[in-house]
């Protein structure tokens, strides 16, 4: 059955553009197009459609209310279409937090004129239609999926309870579709002197530095995007700046831990890849690391969150329930890799609370 697409733009030429783009995919159909907020009302009530595109910067009602009110009133999966400028960026970055499962770059499309775009919009909608959506829950605390039961799936591997009963020297964290909302609900529950905590987030590099500010705003510890040889600090929370190099963490001696970023080939189908990361960790860390993988459509990260388990590492998966896409946690539970299964809203005080966290 084919993937119902709703485009919603005010340029009638990136209508036209992004609805060659999908309908050239056997597995995608556009049911419709709008130019603004009131007429693509009216089209999601009577076509349904299985996802939208959506431009926030539109005039009249702007994307980001009108994202709002497609959540509580009519919840669908929506990919945000954005300028990489600093304004359409901000917004972009706010529309993540607040429940859109992902962002496509204008400069992407436009080029796609004339060049491909290695099938990037069509991923994007692919995996927007295997999201679930929860009404009228956008923007609270928890992210916009119900949250499961507060209990907690703990391993009986001896080593886990030694790493458990410590404060971990770095924290590794991985996350895609829907991953921003996860980071906002999880970083902002994170005390000011954490551990130096690396993530490794699936989005276009375009917005890298506005989600980074944007998670700044709402986070105790400093977010900000990584750079090589960065030392790591308490207080500190780094994200993988682009898509051209994994992001790993490397111990420098009696100068402790930094970031390591390396040009190399995609790992686990990703670059910054969140398998690289994890198994940089646990080298680097060993008992000493807490891995934590959220939100996403696939695998990565599962093989480097056993990689920690089996350093001694505590790991930590988020559960089926507050998942946006349950894929990536779902493979790492699979393989024995999470020692610990918890709702996004419990993560951070079941990592702090046993570990006396600094204030």
């Amino acid at each position: 059955m084919s993937i119902r697409v709703l485009v919603v733009d005010d340029s009638a030429l990136m209508r036209a553009l992004l609805t060659q783009k999908l309908e050239a995919e056997a597995d995608i159909i556009v049911v419709g197009t709008a130019a603004d907020a009131s007429e693509a009302r009216q089209l999601i009530k009577s076509l349904n459609p299985d996802v939208v595109t959506l431009d926030i910067e539109m005039p009249g009602m702007d994307g980001l209310s009108f994202l709002e009110k497609i959540m509580t009133l009519r919840p669908t999966p929506v990919i945000i279409v954005s300028g990489a400028t600093c304004e359409g960026a901000a917004a972009t970055a706010r529309a993540l937090q607040l429940g859109a499962v992902n962002c496509y770059a204008k400069s992407t499309a436009e080029r796609s004129l004339r060049d491909d775009d290695g099938g990037e919009l069509a991923r994007l909608v692919r995996e927007a239609s295997k999201v679930r959506v929860a009404t009228g829950a956008i923007g609270k605390s928890n992210g916009a999926r119900p949250l499961g039961s507060p209990q907690h799936i703990a391993s009986s591997i001896s080593a886990q309870s030694r790493s458990t009963s410590m404060m971990p020297e770095m924290i590794a964290i991985g996350a895609s579709t829907g991953g921003v909302e996860a980071l906002h609900t999880l970083l902002k529950n994170f005390p000011a002197h954490c551990p130096p905590t690396l993530v490794v987030q699936h989005v276009n590099a375009c917005f890298s530095e506005a989600i980074a500010q944007a998670l700044d705003k709402v986070a105790k510890p400093t977010v900000r995007l990584a750079h090589h040889d960065l030392r790591l600090t308490r207080g500190m929370v780094v994200l993988a700046p682009d898509n051209e190099q994994h992001l790993q963490v490397a111990r420098d001696g009696a100068n402790g831990l930094r970031c390591v970023l390396k040009a190399d080939a995609p790992m686990s189908g990703h670059r910054p890849s969140v398998d690289r990361l994890f198994h940089s960790a646990a080298k680097n860390a060993g008992i000493n690391g807490l891995g934590i993988l959220l939100t996403g459509m696939g695998q990565d990260g599962a093989e480097g969150l056993l990689a920690m388990a089996k350093a001694g590492a505590r790991t930590i998966a988020q559960d089926e329930a507050s998942c946006v896409v349950f894929g990536m946690p779902r493979a790492a539970i699979a393989l024995g890799a999470a020692r610990q299964v918890c709702p996004l809203g419990d993560i951070a005080n079941s990592v702090f609370s046993t570990q006396g966290a600094p204030a």
